[in-house]
């Protein structure tokens, strides 16, 4: 897999976890967290746990393919990222018009998820 494929994958996995990190159990929620926020080895979190780097292997990828899942019923992230999309947008048009209230339209647009470099 292209190094640029590897990164797309773990920030979507990432993404999928923030939104469905509940629905999954303890242990697949501690195995994802170690291995994908805190860059631990499958070794490591092996040894950390006494259990086979295949277990945890599995335990990961049982886990990826349940977030999969969950995005394809529930659309969370998509929703989120259109939603991202379109303030963004907005932000975009209103910055280049003058209006009387410009500033707050742009912050109460960056409250609901907009321009990550605020307003």
């Amino acid at each position: 897999m292209a190094e640029t494929d590897a990164l797309a994958k773990t920030t979507r996995i990432n993404l999928l976890f923030d939104f469905y990190r509940p629905l999954l159990t303890e242990k697949q929620q501690m195995f994802m967290q170690l291995h994908f926020h805190e860059d631990y080895s499958l070794a490591e979190i092996a040894e950390q746990f006494a259990v086979s780097r295949q277990a945890v292997f599995e335990h990961i990828k049982r886990a990826e393919q349940m977030l999969e899942d969950y995005e394809d019923k529930l659309q969370l992230l998509r929703q989120h990222e259109e939603r991202s999309r379109a303030v963004r947008e907005c932000i975009e048009r209103i910055r280049s018009v003058e209006m009387p209230d410009r500033a707050r339209v742009l912050q109460l647009l960056h409250q609901i998820g907009g321009d990550p470099d605020g307003v």
